[in-house]
């Protein structure tokens, strides 16, 4: 069970904005009491690097860990770091681009040594004057460190020394173990690839000194020539007495030692050369018992050359020029004189300096270089701290400059709802439908978890010429949907100004607004309607289709029919023609009596509710007339409006930036109102003139729809009037006489 935080001596300020309580942060004192602010009352607690409409390098300096997240310890640190480098930490708040001189604290170690270095920076810069430092000023480090080879990056170029000697092993290092790029890009060594590169220095050395033993390099110089020799052919020349060997145990081998006949025949019928595979993987020479080797004649034609160089450069030196040919027992002693050297060989340690020889290692080893570049690391470490304050006053440019944006990004959620500022996940605007949206957020692609925000989404797909593409998550808060839908373009502005093209691949469906879940039932009858017409009218349009094609099938029968007649008939005029089919029966039309009943029963509903209806109407007064029809109104779309007000109040941004990568800690709404601002439909500008004169309009429909509103407005005219004069339909009904003489009041 976690502790309790203990109470915080700090009085907090919270506001309320779109119904969630935020921390205000308005002085310096509420950055550094913000570690002791419940990590509950966070609106996030981690968010992604990239995707922001923020410096991804001022980002990447916060996340301390690397892991492209920055979470609440790592946010704090950045607020303490810069705190104790400022004279007031309150100027976080402000978010200026200039980091002033004056602001940088001289009352604390890490103060001072930024503000001189700042001023340092200034100078190099040719600005001595300026007061204040920017960002880009302090990021041009290339320009900076240029004036100096040693800058305390820990990175010694040829450029740090005048001393030829030294350059040239500079470059010697570099050329054996590679080089380290400094701050300014220029390729130089460390410590670490010194003192790695005179460890294999020593160690090489130390191996060729082992090969002065007379017994190692017998041959002199010409022994490494000799063991190369003896190597490339050692394989296939114990192959050979290995054979020779079997033959010897046993004569009938010998012709399968040899290969059958049946593999020379399937090489023969290649286009062979003397190095073919084929040919290489027979036997060196023809396998006999007992049988020497030949060096010269009758050899394996790809292997002469190996065989020569063998017979020159190891059997001539050992056993004398003479020597054309060797024995099973000359093949071991061979070996054996040359297995030393390769012992030896198996210990070589330094390859990576072998390349520049002997001599040259052995000049190195012994030369002041070593020493000279001990010096230069040194001064090079000493200039370190003063160095690493001129990267530090740009680290300072930046959080001065940025940290305000993530504060009221991540602490609270001040710049979402403030009307004159974007939060830094809007990624720009959407224009389509008659709209601008503004709730768009870069994302990798849909995710189910957005649509838990009951926010309507529209996934638009953008591009532009010469940029990487991306998908932006629209949220549309005012309007429809009718004409939202996959496919549809329109032009996204990102933050920079740029235009995109956009099209919509994907929507989250759920309500935008009232007014759309108002007439929603309305438009799903028509809607129902129109597919039901749609429906009626193709099949009609099958059914006509068919019945056309029965009857040019029918056509086209009684025309071959008659054709066929006519040949016949013409081929055999002494026969009658056949008479004509007679034309098919027409179907008796049948009364279905139950479709009878069910159409007077249907016929005599609509009647009672007609009648039942007027009756009603009869019994009201003429000003509950209007009242009953509006009541009927509500009673079809209030259920509608009462669903989308419930989901409309659910609707929140955090499923949607958790979705991309968010830890959203507080339930960052989106209620009607701030949605309705978040996305605008398009209005008329103030005091303009529009002509309602459309030469394009339907005037026949126009004027029908003149016609029946007139009709509809005499009709209610009329109805009012009867009501109101008491005559039909409205007539009250006959008052009942009773007879003079019935005094019981006997109805007559």
């Amino acid at each position: 069970m976690v502790a309790a935080m203990p109470a915080s001596p700090h009085v907090w300020k919270f506001f309320r904005t779109g119904g969630l309580d935020q921390v205000a942060l308005e002085t310096g004192a509420d950055l550094l009491a913000l570690g002791e602010l419940d990590q509950k009352l966070w609106v996030a607690l981690s968010c992604p690097v990239r995707g922001l409409e923020l410096d991804e390098n001022t980002l990447a300096l916060i996340d301390t860990d690397h892991d492209s997240r920055i979470r609440v310890p790592e946010l704090l640190a950045a607020v303490n770091w810069a705190a104790v480098r400022l004279g007031d930490p309150g100027d976080l708040l402000k978010g200026a681009g200039a980091l002033p001189l004056a602001a940088i604290s001289d009352t604390t170690p890490e103060g001072k040594i930024l503000r001189g270095s700042a001023g340092q920076i200034l100078t190099s810069l040719g600005q001595t004057a300026a007061g204040a430092i920017t960002v880009a000023d302090a990021a041009d480090t290339a320009r900076i460190f240029a004036a100096s080879p040693l800058n305390g990056d820990g990175v010694i170029p040829p450029a740090a020394t005048e001393d030829p000697a030294v350059q040239a092993l500079i470059a010697d290092i570099i050329a054996c173990h590679g080089g380290t790029a400094g701050r300014t890009g220029t390729i130089g060594v460390t410590a670490a690839t010194i003192d790695a590169f005179f460890a294999d220095v020593d160690a090489h050395l130390a191996w060729v000194g082992k090969n002065s033993a007379p017994d190692i390099a017998f041959l002199g110089e010409g022994t490494p020539d000799a063991v190369a020799a003896l190597r490339a052919v050692r394989a296939k020349v114990d192959d050979y007495f290995a054979r020779c060997r079997l033959a010897a145990f046993d004569a009938r081998a010998i012709d399968a030692l040899n290969r059958p006949e049946a593999e020379y025949l399937a090489i023969a019928a290649q286009v062979l050369t003397a190095g073919s595979p084929e040919v290489a993987s027979l036997p060196l020479a023809r396998i006999a018992a007992r049988q020497p080797l030949p060096l010269a004649d009758g050899v394996n034609p790809a292997w002469a050359t190996a065989l020569a160089l063998l017979q020159a450069r190891a059997v001539a030196p050992v056993f004398g020029a003479a020597k054309t040919a060797l024995t099973d027992a000359e093949w071991t002693e061979l070996n054996a004189k040359f297995s030393a050297y390769e012992a030896w060989l198996g210990t070589k340690a330094g390859d990576a300096v072998e390349r520049l020889g002997v001599a040259r290692l052995r000049e190195l080893a012994t030369g002041p270089g070593r020493a000279a570049l001990a010096r230069l690391v040194e001064r090079d470490r000493e200039l370190a701290p003063h160095y690493q304050a001129l990267a530090d006053v740009e680290r300072l440019a930046r959080y001065h400059r940025d940290l305000r944006a993530v504060l009221h990004n991540f602490v609270n959620f001040a710049d979402f709802y403030s009307r004159d500022r974007w939060a830094a996940f809007q990624a720009g605007t959407l224009y389509l439908d008659s709209r601008s949206c503004e709730l768009c957020i870069k994302v990798d692609g849909p995710n189910p978890l957005a649509g838990m925000g009951k926010t309507f989404i529209a996934y638009v797909s953008c591009t532009r010429a010469g940029a990487a593409a991306m998908t932006v998550a629209c949220c549309f808060s005012q309007g429809g949907s009718d004409y939202l839908f996959a496919g549809r373009h329109g032009v996204f502005y990102d933050r920079q100004g740029r235009d995109w093209d956009a099209v919509i691949t994907s929507i989250v469906d759920n309500p935008i607004s009232l007014r759309q879940a108002f007439w929603s039932p309305y438009k799903k009858v028509i809607r129902m309607i129109d597919e039901m017409a749609a429906k009626r009218a193709a099949a009609a349009n099958a059914a006509a289709n068919d019945r056309l094609a029965l009857a040019a099938d029918k056509a086209v029968t009684a025309a071959a029919n008659a054709a066929a007649n006519a040949a016949v008939q013409q081929a055999n005029p002494d026969v009658p023609p056949p008479p004509p089919p007679p034309p098919p029966p027409l179907p008796p039309k049948k009364l279905d009596v139950g479709v009878v009943a069910a159409l007077g029963v249907a016929v005599g509903a609509i009647s009672g509710a007609l009648a039942t209806v007027g009756a009603k109407l009869a019994d009201l007064h003429w000003w509950q007339i209007p009242i009953m029809a509006v009541a009927i109104v509500l009673l079809i779309s209030l259920p509608a409006v009462i669903i989308a007000w419930l989901k409309l109040r659910q609707r929140t941004l955090g499923p949607i930036l958790d979705a991309n990568g968010w830890a959203i800690n507080g339930r960052v709404k989106i209620n009607i109102p701030f949605g309705t601002a978040l996305t605008a439909t398009a209005t008329l500008p103030p005091g303009s003139r529009r002509s309602l004169e459309d030469p394009y309009e339907d005037k026949t429909a126009a004027r029908q729809r003149r016609y029946l509103l007139l009709v509809l407005l005499l009709v209610t005219l009329g109805l009012t009037a009867a009501r109101w004069y008491e005559v039909w339909p409205f007539a009250p009904a006959p008052a009942e006489t009773t007879s003079p003489s019935n005094s019981g009041g006997v109805k007559k």
